[in-house]
């Protein structure tokens, strides 16, 4: 039987569920393993103040090298870029919609001085660049809790992973899907990772799950992210699409103000996704994110 390690929030559970489900097609029998990580323990503070890298996957990578665990399913935006050692990306599945979304009210049809919702400093950087007007708030919580803060009335709209939404059945709620040039998304956002051991049952299980399209954009998008030392929660957005065998990437920095962003592209072949990645990442620190980054990191 194949332990899957998984975080336990109902969008982590699906997710694990549904690779349960590929893997019980392929002839292997499964089991999911439910894990509290750092990320899920610390509810009442703004991500980017927490600062650590691997919130959400520390304890359950520590659970696939003492043998508890055969594989582990993550939201693969949540995985550094730097992984322990003995440890791998196994295999990204096809992508779920990377774009974000707008969910209460379309963004051109807030009020001035809206007050609007979201856990992302990624997310509010840019969003202060398009309305500059608005009231931006930190909403913490799973799915269904940021969904009932915005029901009761605490905000006039939050903006979420349109995956997360569509993977839970709840794409009718969203307003907007915001368009990558406008609002450019986390790395990694809409695909999932399967981490395994190097070596062994849990990764020759899941090699046949990769998609090879879906691999090389967040391969490119990784490469950008690890070129900027940047963690997930810093306000680093990349978008990669892959077409046949070329590939287009999408990089932005931005302050969290939202007075100043870099933004960059770069396209190249598909299995050169690393290298483009990497190289786009350089290209921004050169042409002023450096300055932005260390200014987060100060005040983080």
């Amino acid at each position: 039987m194949l332990v899957i390690a998984s975080r336990g929030s109902q969008l982590a559970l699906w997710q694990a569920r549904h690779i349960a489900g590929k893997l019980a097609a392929l002839g292997h029998e499964c089991r999911i393993e439910i894990i509290k990580t750092t990320g899920d323990k610390i509810t009442d503070v703004p991500l980017a103040k927490v600062g650590a890298k691997g919130l959400f996957t520390k304890e359950i990578e520590e659970a696939l090298l003492d043998g508890r665990a055969d594989l582990a399913v993550h939201s693969l935006k949540d995985l550094p870029t730097e992984l322990p050692a003995g440890l791998e990306l196994a295999a990204v599945p096809e992508r779920e919609d990377p774009r974000d979304a707008v969910v209460g009210n379309r963004l051109g049809n807030l009020p001035n001085g809206a007050r609007v919702g979201t856990s992302s400093l990624r997310r509010s950087a840019q969003l202060r660049r398009i309305r500059p007007d608005l009231e931006i708030e930190s909403v913490r919580g799973n799915l269904d809790t940021r969904l009932r803060k915005l029901d009761e009335g605490q905000y006039r709209a939050i903006l979420l992973a349109a995956a997360g939404l569509k993977r839970l059945g709840w794409g009718d709620r969203i307003a907007e899907i915001l368009d990558p040039e406008i609002m450019c998304p986390a790395v990694g956002q809409g695909a999932l990772a399967i981490e395994t051991l190097a070596s062994g049952a849990g990764r020759d299980a899941v090699r046949v799950l990769d998609d090879a399209a879906a691999h090389a954009a967040v391969t490119a998008e990784r490469g950008v992210l690890a070129a900027l030392g940047g963690g997930c929660q810093v306000p680093i957005g990349a978008h990669a699409t892959v077409d046949g065998e070329s590939l287009r990437l999408l990089g932005v920095v931005a302050s969290p103000a939202g007075d100043a962003l870099i933004r960059g592209q770069a396209e190249g072949q598909a299995d050169d996704a690393a290298r483009i990645g990497a190289d786009l990442g350089r290209q921004l620190l050169e042409r002023g994110a450096r300055e932005i980054l260390d200014s987060v990191y100060k005040e983080v």
